[in-house]
């Protein structure tokens, strides 16, 4: 047995496995950075003490959160129960209309331009077994992947979660400057730097460029924010 070249380089691959953790911040912290920041920014132009503001904002943040979280959490479920009935209407088909299933794996394999005597070869092996065989179809056939258990719950937290934790940056600076007005330039400044260093740490754990990330973010999310704080200066 020949001794393994300790010189050769060895190949790591790094895949990014979290998408939709990082999906759920996403959402969380867009709405929790923009949605407070325009309310504040609104109550700012009518009302000078900004210890109303900071009742309002935190108000806002309580509400938003659980409206966001219940929303993450009716998603994941609504996946859950997706991918259940199409698993469970895949297993009847194998039962009933076998035939016609391993034809349906056999065009699959073809898409991947197989020989046709492997092609026969791995349909004969896969359809021994009607559990992988139910699987395959599910990702292949269908484009579904099995959803991770407690997704529901989790992903109902991490957008929560996120949405206080982004509410209450542009909502600080009203938390220690007496005066409204004078809080919101500030608020306007730490609103923009989290954008900033937000799209940067998406872009880092996405695989993407992360100034590139982070300028768009800056870009989209001051946007939002601008949109929404003068839709709220004209309602106030």
């Amino acid at each position: 047995m020949s001794e393994p070249d300790m010189n050769k380089p060895t190949h790591d691959e790094q895949h990014f496995m979290a998408s939709d953790l990082i999906r759920d911040i996403v959402i969380g912290m867009s709405d929790g950075l923009t949605v407070p920041f325009a309310l504040a920014a609104g109550l700012s132009g009518s009302i000078s003490n900004a210890s109303l503001v900071v009742v309002a904002g935190v108000a806002e943040i309580a509400a938003g959160s659980i409206a966001m979280g219940l929303g993450g959490y009716l998603a994941a479920r609504t996946d859950e129960e997706h991918y259940a009935s199409e698993l469970d209407r895949e297993r009847r088909e194998i039962v009933e209309l076998p035939e016609r299933e391993r034809e349906e794996v056999a065009d699959i394999l073809r898409e991947w331009n197989l020989p046709e005597s492997a092609i026969n070869e791995a349909v004969a092996a896969m359809t021994k077994d009607p559990e992988k065989w139910a699987d395959f179809m599910m990702k292949y056939e269908l484009g579904l992947e099995k959803p991770e258990p407690k997704r529901a719950l989790t992903s109902s937290a991490t957008i929560g979660g996120s949405y206080i934790l982004g509410g209450l940056i542009p909502l600080f600076p009203y938390m220690v400057i007496p005066n409204a007005n004078s809080a919101l330039f500030i608020s306007v400044i730490m609103t923009l730097i989290a954008l900033f260093i937000f799209g940067f740490v998406k872009g880092t754990f996405t695989g993407s460029k992360p100034f590139k990330s982070a300028i768009q973010t800056t870009l989209v999310g001051g946007l939002a924010a601008g949109i929404a704080f003068l839709i709220a200066r004209l309602i106030s």
